[in-house]
């Protein structure tokens, strides 16, 4: 009974992340087109969230695509480069890549990340190195790659997911050999994390965006 009480709650709560997202979205997409988003994007979710917050973060994942969605189709402008890192598990060297593109972009490029087969979770390793660097990983959270947000993408940076990553004419594409942060120590970790924020710091400066040393 008990259990059959939590699901309730997670399919109210569900309920409820959809009506706001219709709500936000009433202008560019059906009702039927946003709630099949959002009840897709919690199916997709990797296993062993905790059943609770899985709305919550389907919420924030089917936004993500429906922003992607409208963007690609010009029923939303996009006022920025779109850039977008992929790798196996978005566990490690995508995230670490969002966040230090994030944070030195200064609002002048927007970040989207993905993995092939993502993680049920961020690397704890990744996430101590990100915070030593002054970023916050707590927000963040492993999403499956789907086409609406490599669609959306100007330049999209592979690491490690092969041909995983579905290809689009008139979008850039770049594969950086970056290892792999999994089953590593946090010092080799520090270091994946440098090799990732020097190439960052040049993927930027390509797009025109002056970054402060």
């Amino acid at each position: 009974m008990r259990e059959a009480t939590a699901t309730n709650q997670v399919q109210e709560h569900l309920k409820t992340m959809g009506y706001t997202l219709v709500r936000e979205f009433k202008d560019i997409f059906a009702a039927e087109t946003v709630e099949r988003c959002l009840r897709e994007s919690f199916d997709r979710l990797p296993a062993g969230k905790v059943e609770q917050f899985r709305p919550v973060l389907a919420y924030r994942f089917a936004r993500e695509r429906l922003q992607a969605a409208a963007q690609s189709t010009g029923l939303m402008p996009k006022d920025t480069p779109e850039i977008l890192f992929v790798c196996v598990h978005n566990a490690g060297r995508s995230q670490m890549a969002a966040a230090l593109t994030s944070r030195l972009g200064e609002g002048r490029v927007h970040v989207r990340s993905a993995g092939s087969t993502p993680a049920p979770e961020i690397n704890p390793t990744a996430v101590k190195a990100m915070e030593e660097a002054g970023l916050d990983p707590s927000q963040e959270f492993p999403k499956p790659l789907t086409d609406e947000v490599v669609q959306a993408a100007d330049v999209v940076i592979t690491m490690g997911c092969g041909d995983s990553c579905p290809v689009y004419p008139g979008k850039r594409y770049l594969d950086w050999e970056v290892d792999d942060p999994a089953g590593r120590p946090l010092e080799e970790v520090r270091r994946i994390r440098d090799d990732i924020e020097g190439r960052v710091r040049t993927l930027l400066a390509e797009l025109g965006v002056v970054v402060t040393p």
